[in-house]
């Protein structure tokens, strides 16, 4: 494709970011996806034609087939015109270079994807010396997230929030639990806890509950709490807080290994079991403190013999969808605590939702709602900007938190009288590092951070949560 593929709408206004996104595959897709959802003017490149020309038809983006390493190439694309780049291609080294043409040719924001355990310890510098607004290592922050939860494995899934002071945990209600049957407003008199539930899952359908929502056995809730608060509420409605002492991941690849070295030093025990000797032999220098098993991961004897049945924590980590979906539910079977499932194609996610695999996690989301916050930011750069962003209930529903500056028209004002939109909801209040999860008569005061739960798309400032004709 040597003629840049024009998008049939036009853009207007304001808020238009002009990205051009370098590599198409699973991530560059899903961020062609995602960002075109939000209106922004998208360019892709790729050295394969059929690839862009695919991408170009389903999302109604333009393309450009090519290096994008290239001068040329990048010109074609729109460099001159770009307010951000952002290369994910399958190399590390060619992403920075494209980065820092980009940065030449047409002074714009760039990301690079780089996800070299080399380069791990080295992020903040290349990020400095070359300029760039953000670097993304998927495995790195992927397992961060598992790691979070293997350490609370009551949680199918843990957002941070306020510099790791509130945390937004989700959670499904146990067919015994005290919640079963109860609506919020008991939940708060009964259980005198400091948790503010935001979203309510039932049936497939996710809602903002209001204090009159009953909750039922099976239903996944959300809920807000201070750090301090989690292990009480969740020791009055009888789940477990402790985390796993023991976790056997199958699959050694990058996400096993920086998996590995988060919970080593926690003092959890971990084995890896990988089928490749090499790799075996890499992580045996690498994780001194892991044990590593060369051997097929979906050998049910090797499992057995593993200590499947005695095992807290599972992790399934091999490339194959298909093999983490039937070791999660074998796992699932042999008693495991914490159960975890790397998915990376979402065709099937009904019949996956179906099948209760507890904790799934999905790379390339992790990596393409940290680029959206940045984007959304950039669209605000005067306002209340987005500082956090995270998906939740498979992308159902948002939460973002904003710093308030003087530009929010409704300081002072208490919550009751806020003239909010439907499906929106203040979640939590930071002042100064004071945890408030919000009442009626509480204000926003400027200089405040606010959590924001919603399930509607698209909030790039505070003041877009309010209904104001």
């Amino acid at each position: 494709m040597s003629q840049l593929q024009k998008k049939n709408e036009d853009f207007q206004g304001e808020n238009i970011v002009r990205i051009i996104i370098v590599g198409c595959g699973k991530v560059g897709e899903t961020l062609a996806a995602e960002l075109s959802q939000e209106g922004d003017d998208i360019t892709v490149i790729d050295r394969k034609e059929d690839k862009v020309e695919r991408l170009c038809n389903a999302y109604d983006i333009m393309g450009c087939t090519g290096n994008g390493a290239g001068y040329s190439t990048q010109l074609e694309a729109g460099i001159k015109e770009a307010d951000l780049l952002i290369a994910v291609t399958g190399s590390d080294e060619l992403n920075l270079l494209c980065c820092l043409l980009a940065r030449k040719a047409g002074n714009c924001q760039t990301i690079a994807r780089v996800r070299t355990p080399e380069y791990s310890s080295e992020l903040r510098y290349l990020k400095e010396e070359l300029g760039l607004a953000m670097v993304l290592n998927q495995e790195l922050a992927t397992a961060m997230e598992l790691a979070r939860v293997l350490k609370f494995p009551s949680a199918i899934d843990i957002d941070t929030f306020a510099k790791g002071r509130v945390d937004l945990l989700r959670f499904r209600i146990p067919a015994d639990s005290p919640l079963d049957q109860m609506t919020l407003n008991e939940m708060h008199s009964r259980l005198k806890s400091n948790v503010l539930v935001c979203t309510l899952e039932h049936g497939g359908e996710i809602l903002i509950p209001t204090g009159d929502s009953r909750m039922e056995a099976g239903d996944v809730i959300s809920i807000v709490a201070a750090s301090r608060e989690e292990t009480p509420f969740f020791r009055k409605i009888g789940l477990q807080t402790n985390q796993v002492k023991n976790v056997l991941i199958v699959g050694g690849g990058q996400i096993s290994y920086y998996l590995a070295r988060l919970l080593c030093p926690a003092g959890i025990r971990v084995k890896i079991i990988e089928r490749q000797m090499k790799r075996c032999e890499e992580l045996c220098e690498l994780l001194p403190k892991a044990t590593i098993i060369h051997g097929d991961g979906t050998n049910r004897q090797l499992l057995e013999e593993e200590g499947i049945e005695q095992t807290e924590g599972f992790v399934a980590l091999t490339d194959i969808d298909e093999e983490n979906v039937i070791l999660s539910l074998y796992a699932k079977k042999c008693g495991c605590r914490k159960v975890i499932t790397k998915v990376n194609r979402l065709s099937f996610d009904e019949v996956i939702d179906s099948l209760d695999l507890d904790t799934r996690v999905c790379p390339r989301d992790i990596t393409a709602e940290s680029i959206l916050q940045y984007v959304r930011s950039v669209k605000n750069s005067i306002g209340s900007n987005v500082e956090t962003l995270h998906r939740i209930s498979d992308n159902q529903a948002e939460a973002l938190e904003f710093v308030i500056r003087d530009n929010f028209r409704m300081t002072e004002v208490s919550l009751q009288d806020l003239p909010l939109k439907p499906g929106i909801l203040i979640a939590s209040i930071n002042r100064g590092g004071q945890i408030i999860l919000p009442r009626g008569k509480d204000v926003i005061r400027e200089g405040d951070t606010v959590i924001v739960i919603t399930t509607r798309k698209g909030l790039n400032d505070i003041n877009d949560i309010l209904q104001i004709k």
